[in-house]
């Protein structure tokens, strides 16, 4: 999976709709192939970011859980721990 694509289920604030918008941005730029479609195909690409949003809205509704809601600034300090041990350079 695209590594820019953030798990937008079980948060507490709900996901915004331009976090769900930057998701299926991402997720269509990764199967396309391309950043910035050419004008033959921007209509195509388009569309599918907005039909993509659209059914991911839907899915984040209807999806249920036991678990308590996530914390956005612990996953977001968990994820820049991960980080640093990936890139870290060997001193």
């Amino acid at each position: 999976m695209c590594r820019n694509i953030r798990t937008l289920h079980n948060f507490e604030p709900a996901a915004t709709n331009d976090e769900v918008q930057a998701a299926a941005l991402q997720y269509v730029r990764k199967v396309s192939g391309s950043t910035k479609p050419s004008k033959a195909n921007e209509e195509a690409f388009n569309n599918a970011v907005a039909e993509i949003a659209h059914i991911t809205g839907h899915l984040l509704e209807d999806l249920v859980t036991n678990a308590p809601p996530k914390d956005r600034e612990i996953e977001a300090a968990k994820a820049k721990e991960r980080a640093a041990k990936r890139y870290a350079t060997a001193g």
